[in-house]
Formats: C-alpha cells, structure tokens, sequence
C-alpha cells in the first residue's frame, strides 16, 4: 500500500513573515516601475500585461482575461485601444471560429521588448549577486511558482 505523504502546511515564523514581506517590497517596486515604463509609452499597464503575455503568441480573449484577472469585457476595450495603434490584431481561432485570438502586431512586439528592455527595477539589485546565487534564487522562485501553481 502506497503512503500519500502528509499535505504540506504554511510555516508561520518570522523568517516567513520576512521572506513574504520582503516579497511584497519587491513586487510593490516592480509594479510602480513598470505602470511608469508603460506610462512613458502612453500605454495604461493593463494595455503592457496584455502585449506582454502576447510575446509568446496568440491568445483568446478569455484565456487574457483569466490571466489578468479581470472581466472579458474589460480586455475588449483594452485590446480596441490596442488595435487601434496598431499593437495588435484580433483574428479567428482556425480551431473554433467562434474564438478570437488576440496576437501581437511587429508595431507591439517592438513596444513589449522596449518596454521590458526599459525595466531597471532587477537588474540592479540583481547585479549585487553573483552569477551562482542569481542562478540559485531563479531556481527557488520557479520552485515557488510550480509549487503555486499545483
């Protein structure tokens, strides 16, 4: 008979306390700077996220909402905007022409690669790590992730 091991439950000490609160200082930076590198393209953040989580191709409409949580609603105007500069293009799903696909144009890939070139907020701070300990908090973070996202 195979033992499922014991469920894992949220250590509540005060290096935890200090792990997430240092956490939340970085994600808070990192927020304000990329709503300011968005600004300084005339973009809204909502408008960057977008163009950001089409680098990896095209997406449904419903897929970016859940992924920004938000109401599709919210995402047709923020891609209508987006379409209107010439950012991105909305065609139909070839497995369901029902579905839009939303996909960046070259005018929104360059904005999205300029946009996140422009971001400072890690590098510097990362530059204060060696190659090796940069390599160990990626493979933590990603450890984090997966386990968040189990």
């Amino acid at each position: 008979m195979e033992t499922q091991p014991a469920p894992q439950t949220a250590p509540d000490d005060q290096l935890t306390r200090d792990v997430v609160d240092l956490m939340a200082g970085l994600v808070a930076i990192f927020h304000r700077e990329y709503e300011e590198a968005a600004a300084a393209r005339s973009l809204t953040g909502a408008q960057a996220k977008v163009l950001a989580l089409l680098r990896r191709g095209p997406l449904p409409m419903r897929q970016i909402a859940q992924t920004l949580s938000c109401e599709p609603s919210n995402i047709t105007g923020i891609v209508d905007r987006l379409e209107g500069r010439g950012f991105v293009t909305r065609e139909a799903d070839p497995q369901d022409r029902r579905v839009k696909l939303v996909a960046a144009t070259e005018a929104g890939q360059a904005a999205t690669a300029e946009l996140r070139e422009s971001l400072n907020f890690a590098r510097e701070p990362l530059a204060a790590l060696d190659p090796a300990e940069r390599e160990t908090l990626r493979d933590l973070l990603r450890r984090m992730l997966q386990h968040a996202q189990a």
